[in-house]
């Protein structure tokens, strides 16, 4: 009888590294973290995996700076969600500088769109290639590792991590899913200034049209 363990492996092994590279092309923390603890677990190896993440999160990168770099202008026309993030990640240029280079993968909800806008500035191409390296090879090993260390960790309380490998996906899946929504929430908050004076601005307009 063919085992879970031995279907996962061959499944993972003519998949899991260029499903990695479409998942890094674009956000990829949760699938990075993941494919460093099935690493730990023998199924990929950490090497491979920070090598193909690096390769996605560089290249996807590139291909969103360079779209804004010669299509930028067209997109915010066209694009409502990218003019609405657009005044956000120029103050985040303007505070931080070429840094947010560097951080833009570590911004969520900006991955994308910081790149882009970046390639609307006068940043130069060759600068952003070198910082967009350095920090995506940063990234891959923070992120791979990650996974890697909580396999590792879990070998401190079990004997047998294999016995109880998929307990220990949920648990990673679960921790990752709380993260999220508590930087959702973190996020929420600190709209809410601007939510409230928006709202005090509608009703004040609202006010005039109706004593009009």
């Amino acid at each position: 009888m063919i085992s879970y363990h031995h279907i996962l492996h061959e499944y993972l092994e003519a998949h899991g590294y260029w499903v990695l590279f479409i998942g890094t092309f674009f956000e990829g923390e949760a699938i990075l973290i993941m494919a460093g603890f099935l690493a730990f677990q023998g199924y990929l190896d950490v090497r491979a995996v920070i090598a193909t993440a690096f390769l996605g999160s560089f290249l996807g990168d590139q291909f969103y700076f360079y779209l804004g770099y010669y299509k930028g202008k067209a997109l915010l026309r066209r694009f409502h969600s990218i003019a609405k993030k657009f005044r956000e990640a120029l103050h985040l240029i303007e505070k931080y500088g070429i840094a947010v280079a560097f951080i833009s993968r570590y911004t969520y909800g900006f991955r994308i769109i910081l790149p882009i806008i970046l390639g609307i500035t006068t940043l130069p191409p060759r600068t952003f290639l070198w910082i967009n390296m350095l920090s995506a090879v940063t990234w891959a090993i923070v992120f791979s590792l990650g996974g890697y260390l909580f396999g590792k960790s879990a070998t401190l309380f079990l004997d047998d991590v294999g016995k109880y490998e998929h307990y220990l996906m949920l648990a990673l899946l679960g921790f990752i899913a709380t993260a999220w929504l508590f930087h959702m929430y973190h996020v929420w908050n600190l709209k809410k200034p601007a939510r409230l004076r928006l709202a005090r601005i509608r009703a004040l307009r609202d006010s005039r049209r109706i004593k009009e």
